[in-house]
């Protein structure tokens, strides 16, 4: 009998000290995600509604949407998210100037004084070809770090979006914010609104908040191993 507590108490002080241990560790890697920053920019907005889709579907209403999706799964691993915007509001109300540069100027303002990881911008695409069909992550060619996280993320969002895609990351020297932004920044096409099916897919909660999955799922994997964060132990 005395044996036998000896042993249950020999467990119990086991499953306390592993107990104690796990919280350490999950403490840990909280820690480890709260010191890092995650720039999601909402592509267009306000005056300016980017592509318009076949049906009018308004590619600044999309960006908004799967960047709050990501934004809200980013947060649930602990990261800190800025965005560069929360509604539907363009970023040069009070500038002069023209309109677009001075949105994509006040755009990298806020970006290179998060001090962010990474940045992350979501649009959406179009072309004449109504068959041009499929996500596509686009960097810049100088940047080794920004093409690390483009083909990453271009690979975990095939992972989680069933739908066939050919397209690969690709290189981009003329886009402003890639050229412009100091941390690793990649442009998420997340598809082309011209394509109806793709249009209508991007169009459903379900559909954008696999895409945001697939999104963040890139961004988690590209910090954890080239910025050298722990996030899962």
């Amino acid at each position: 009998m005395r044996n036998r507590r000896l042993i249950f108490s020999g467990i119990a002080i086991i499953v306390c000290v592993m107990a104690i241990c796990y919280v350490g560790v999950v403490d840990v890697a909280q820690k480890k995600t709260k010191d890092i920053v995650v720039v999601v920019d909402a592509g267009h907005g306000g005056y300016d509604p980017g592509k318009v889709g076949i049906s009018g579907v308004l590619e600044k209403d999309i960006n908004l949407a799967i960047a709050c999706k990501v934004r809200r799964i980013l947060e649930k691993e602990g990261i800190q998210v800025v965005m560069t915007r929360k509604e539907d509001v363009d970023l040069c109300a009070e500038a002069g100037g023209s309109k677009k540069s001075t949105d994509m100027r006040k755009r990298v303002e806020i970006m290179n004084a998060s001090g962010a990881a990474v940045a992350v911008s979501i649009h959406q695409n179009s072309f004449t070809d109504a068959s041009s069909h499929g996500s596509q992550v686009f960097y810049y060619e100088a940047s080794k770090e920004g093409e690390t996280l483009a083909k990453t993320i271009q690979e975990s969002i095939k992972g989680v979006i069933t739908e066939k895609n050919h397209r690969q990351a690709k290189p981009n020297r003329e886009y402003y914010i890639l050229k412009k932004v100091s941390c690793p920044v990649v442009i998420v096409e997340c598809g082309f609104l011209s394509n109806q099916r793709e249009e209508m897919l991007l169009t459903e909660e379900d559909y954008q908040e696999k895409m945001a999955q697939g999104i963040v799922k890139g961004i988690l994997q590209y910090v954890s191993q080239e910025k050298g964060n722990i996030l899962k132990e």
